[in-house]
């Protein structure tokens, strides 16, 4: 365990980056926040727990410490919209995705601030990843990378009914080569348990466009999955193992369809 993120160095060509898993807040800027912080309801819950078989399978895994609401490792340095035109959440936001304010009136970072938090919080986790792509790359040539998420099912204010339960982004194929895409996305459909959807309302945030390069042997793909395959999405956010025991097995599947296209002579 490092101060900033937890990482685990495998061997295979492929790393799986875990950024919205973090709880924690640092003291100072805890004092600085609003009540509804404290909840911290769009963490990406569980999620190390649920992909607990990357390690055995030789995956490296590098996953996030600190909230989304101290700084959001899937956002662009500069914070410009990933989604133009659509209502997001910014690099560091200010308030949650059901619009509760994250600071009382008045309390937001100001640039300083933000610069502060994107040098001591943001950039550890950055070049961690940035490290280990290029490590795998180096020793097998080519290289994945698996950007893990979830939310839950209903989020009004960014997209309208149920999400699909899987839902794949590829910055609509710019971020790693089709075939990868469809290596994945055809297990998930095979399956037939689960909703899917490729290139839909979610793409790939920074992360997977940031760093998905396939003219360079670099291929990244975001999978966000609804948390409503494998836990209760009110507080307290328990872990339900009775969904998680259906849903983690095609997980290592999709796991082993990218790894194994990626490890592909």
């Amino acid at each position: 365990m490092t101060m900033d993120f937890q990482f685990s160095e495998g061997k295979l060509p492929l790393l799986v980056s875990m950024p919205h898993v973090g709880t924690d807040i640092p003291d100072d800027i805890a004092a600085t926040f609003a009540p509804a912080a404290s909840v911290r309801t769009d963490t990406d819950w569980h999620l190390v727990r649920l992909y607990d078989f990357l390690q055995e399978m030789g995956v490296s895994v590098l996953s996030a410490r600190w909230s989304r609401y101290v700084i959001d490792l899937n956002r662009p340095p500069e914070n410009t919209n990933l989604y133009p035109g659509q209502d997001t959440t910014g690099l560091c936001p200010v308030d949650t995705f059901s619009r509760e304010p994250l600071y009382p009136e008045g309390g937001t970072p100001d640039e300083a601030e933000v610069q502060r938090r994107l040098r001591l919080y943001w950039q550890p986790y950055h070049h961690q990843l940035r490290s280990e792509l290029d490590r795998l790359k180096a020793l097998h040539g080519k290289v994945a990378l698996w950007d893990a998420h979830s939310i839950a099912s209903h989020v009004p204010r960014f997209f309208e009914g149920k999400l699909p339960d899987l839902n794949f982004g590829t910055a609509d194929g710019a971020s790693c080569d089709i075939g990868m895409t469809d290596a994945i996305a055809t297990v998930a459909r095979r399956h037939g348990g689960y909703t899917v959807a490729v290139n839909g309302r979610f793409k790939g945030g920074h992360i997977t466009r940031h760093y998905g390069k396939p003219a360079d042997n670099v291929h990244a793909i975001q999978l966000e999955m609804c948390q409503s395959t494998y836990m209760d999405e009110t507080a307290p956010f328990a872990y339900r193992a009775d969904l998680a025991g259906t849903v983690q097995p095609l997980l290592k599947e999709l796991v082993q369809a990218c790894a194994g296209w990626v490890g592909a002579k």
